[in-house]
Order: C-alpha cells, then structure tokens, then sequence
C-alpha cells in the first residue's frame, strides 16, 4: 500500500495544480473496499508522495507541483539552469527523506507532549506567529534590497484582502464577481513562477546556445547525484534545524507545510555566513535543502493534530479526517485506545514511506531531468499549457486565466524591475491567516490589544519577532563602528 500510494503521489505531486489535495480526493474511492488501516496508509503514501513530487517541477521547470515546494524553486531552479539539475533533484530527495524521518521519530516520541502544546495555542498566539512570518522578507531580499522585499509583501497581503471579508463586505474587487472569491495561492504562484519563466523564455528568445545549453543542463547520470563531503557538511546542520522547526510548525492546526517551508528558508538564511547569503536565491544547496527538508517534516507533524485532537492542520489533513470519519474512525485523544491499528499503522507508514520515496526516485534522476533537453521552442509552450490547465482544472472558471494572465505580466515587469517576487508570496499566505486570527483575538478580548504583553506565549513570540527585526539593523550599525575604528 505504501509503495502504490507512494507512487501514484510522486507523479500526480509533478503536474502543477494537481497537489496532495486533488491527488487524496482521487484516491479515497478506491480505498473504500479496504479495512480502515491499509486505506489510510495508501492515502498516506500518496500524501507523502505528492509532496516529494512537487519538488522536481519546481527545480526542473520552475512549476511548483505544490505550494510546499515555492521556495524549493528558490535556489533549485537556478541551479538546474546553471548545468546541476541532478545535484539539485538528489539534494531535494535526501532532503526529503531526512525531513521526513526525523518528523516520524519526534512524532513517535513526543504525541501526547504536543497535543498538550497544541491545544495551549490561541488565536492571540497564531496572530503573533504570523507577524513573525513576516520577519522572513529580509531573507528573500538581497543586499541593499530591503525596501524592494518589504514593499513586495505588502503587495502579497493587500492581494490576501481581495474578495469577501469575514462580514460579507467586499473588498478590491471593483464590481467584478469573478474577484468575490478572491485569488487562490495555486493562481499566484503559477502566475508569477510558471508563467512569468515561460514569457522571460520568449521575450530572451531561442539562439543556438539555449539549445546547447539544455543539453549540457540535462547531462544527468549516476556520478552527478553523488554530493561532495564538502556538499553533505554543508546542507547537514541546516537540514537538522528544518526538520525540528517544519515539525513544530506542521503541528499548530492551521500552519502547514507551505509556512515551513518558507520559516525553513529564511532561517537558514538569516544564519548563513556573509559568504554563503551571496549565494541564497542563486543556487545555494542550504537554500534547496532548507525548505524542503521543512515542509516534509511539516507534513509528519500535521498528523499529531488529526490523530491526537481530530482537529485537521491543513485541506490535505481535512479530506484525510473525512476519509477516516467515512470508516468509522473517530481521530481523537481516544485513537490510541479504540484503534491503535490505524495510529500505529499511520506511524509505521512513515518510516517506510520515507525510505520507498528514496529508492523509488533517486533511479528514476537522470531520466526525469532529460526534461531539460526539450529545446525551449518546445519547453515553453509545454510550461504554458501545464500553467494555465493547472490553474483551471481546479476551478473550472476560464475567468482565472486572464486574472492569472494579467499577474504573469505583473510579475515579469516585477522580475525585470529586479523586484523579489517571495516576499509577495510570503505576504499573500500570512495574510488571510494573520488577518482572521486578528479579529478573533479583538473580539475574545473585547476590541482590546492587551493580548499582545499580557497572554506570555504572545509576548515571548512578539519579543523574538523584534528581536529578529533589529539584529540586521544593530549588526549593520556595529559593523560601521567598527569600520571607522
């Protein structure tokens, strides 16, 4: 079950669009004939698969399969695109299954301890969470671009606010109803990655050295998978951090794997020495290994909330808790007593989905990278139709496809103008979070801030939030200071 699931994710996690969610509901039919453990291991499987997938449309194609894998396409498509496309995809599997097997050990140890922890957090603590999302942006930006990032993401979060507010109002949406809903995060990120790579192809047009240089790019075989002692001392302390800060986040019922991936770059971002920032956003290994071993890890830690609370942390872990309701299993503090088959068997399911994701990818390498060797008169349109069908396969509405044309246009004048386009991403998923938790806490505390210095968890996560903005600000003064001496 495990390596059919395991499978069937990795491929449908590589079309853009089609993500864990889409690739869960395919599968709950066919798990209805099978006892409630190897159904929810399939579907498992298909989760952790879908996951892993989405990272080679990212690295290859600059496509993120799924939103986990946006900031993988960070520094692995750069590095795809300078002739490391292997290097690249073995990294985003080792990754992978590190992040992945360290979730599954801190989940078996520590269940009833995070439950607990879970249940502590409250909107005021998901609020403050957010804002230190936000303190992110200064790992997206380069040298000297602080503003460019900070401006972007407030782009991000006034494009969170487009649609219906909480009350009914309508916000941004100029009398147009196709905007009622809102843009989706699938329509952004395909818009301003996917679509925005595919119109930079044309308007740089195809020369004889494109040609070649695709086929130098998908020179891929066994000896270039093999990483460096350099390479694995590199990315392995990195890699260690992710997965501790992916599995805490993929705990809090709401986070997911998206936001750990992001936290995962820019910490390691914000910790990386002067020499090695340089290379952030150009292909560094640390900048490819970070969020993916992140939102792995994240993906493990979501089922503490589903199994131990029967409270769903993310839409992939909502349709698992329908599937397991359709069963007749009731996720909750008592899972571990009326079915401790289906617990163990979804704990089980880790481990060895881990290790058939390595075995079952790394072969199949150097003949997904020969996707590189398409010349780019084919690639683009390929990269256009996957987009765009994508995008309107999980909404069926053709009015998207302009709204998304018109953003992929946004996004290249954006990318010419050297603009970053993560932070307005980033800005975009902390928004509609950020803001609903706002006015839960306003309304709990009567229209009053006080919750920000009086609940402690608040206060402590602010603090670290301000504390973490102005280190840049103090280190940049220090470093004057010292200059002039």
């Amino acid at each position: 079950m495990v390596l059919v699931g395991c499978f069937a994710g990795t491929f449908i996690g590589m079309l853009p669009g089609l993500g864990p969610v889409s690739a869960i509901a395919l599968m709950i039919p066919v798990t209805y004939g099978l006892d409630p453990a190897s159904g929810l291991i399939l579907i498992s499987g298909v989760y952790y698969g879908a996951v892993f997938g989405g990272s080679t449309s990212a690295i290859l194609i600059n496509a993120p399969g799924v939103s986990g894998a946006v900031a993988t396409a960070f520094d692995g498509y750069p590095m795809a695109q300078s002739g490391n496309a292997g290097k690249a995809l073995a990294i985003a599997a080792y990754s992978s299954f590190a992040g992945g097997t360290i979730g599954a050990i801190l989940l078996l140890l520590c269940v009833p301890f995070l439950a607990s922890v879970s249940l502590s957090f409250q909107s005021s603590e998901y609020f403050a969470l957010m804002v230190f999302g936000c303190t992110a942006v200064a790992a997206f930006s380069g040298k000297g671009q602080v503003l460019k990032a900070v401006l972007m993401t407030l782009v991000g979060l006034i494009l969170a606010t487009v649609g219906e507010d909480p009350s009914g109002a309508q916000r941004l949406t100029f009398g147009n109803p196709e905007l009622s809903d809102g843009i989706s995060f699938l329509l952004l990120s395909m818009a301003t990655f996917a679509l925005a790579e595919a119109l930079s192809m044309i308007l740089k047009g195809r020369s004889k050295s494109n040609d070649s240089e695709s086929e130098e790019m998908a020179n891929v075989n066994f000896k270039s998978l093999k990483l460096s002692r350099d390479e694995i001392k590199e990315i392995a302390m990195p890699v260690g951090r992710s997965s501790v800060l992916g599995f805490l986040v993929g705990v809090l019922p709401g986070a997911g794997a998206t936001i750990a991936s992001f936290l995962g770059y820019g910490m390691e971002r914000n910790l990386a020495s002067q020499e090695q920032k340089k290379r952030f956003g150009k292909g560094s290994p640390i900048g490819l290994a970070a969020p993916e071993t992140a939102n792995n890890a994240a993906s493990t830690g979501s089922f503490v909330p589903l199994l131990t609370l029967g409270i769903p942390g993310s839409a992939t872990t909502a349709i698992m808790l329908g599937a397991l309701l359709s069963y007749g299993v009731q996720p909750g503090p008592r899972l571990f007593i009326d079915n401790p088959t289906v617990f163990w068997s979804v704990i089980v399911s880790m481990y060895l989905g881990n290790i058939v994701l390595l075995i079952l990818n790394l072969p199949l390498i150097p003949y997904i990278a020969k996707i590189l060797q398409v010349p780019r008169q084919f690639l683009t349109p390929i990269i256009l139709f996957l987009s765009l069908m994508g995008v309107y396969l999980v909404s069926f509405n053709s009015a998207e496809l302009s709204i998304m044309l018109v953003i992929g246009v946004i996004a290249l004048v954006f990318r010419i103008l050297e603009y970053p386009l993560a932070p307005m991403l980033l800005g975009f998923i902390l928004g509609g979070m950020l803001e609903d938790n706002l006015r839960r806490a306003l309304l709990i505390w009567d229209g009053s801030y006080d919750f920000l210095w009086q609940r402690p968890i608040t206060a402590t996560i602010m603090m670290v939030t301000v504390i973490v903005l102005l280190t840049p600000v103090f280190s940049e003064i220090f470093k004057r200071a010292s200059g002039k001496r």
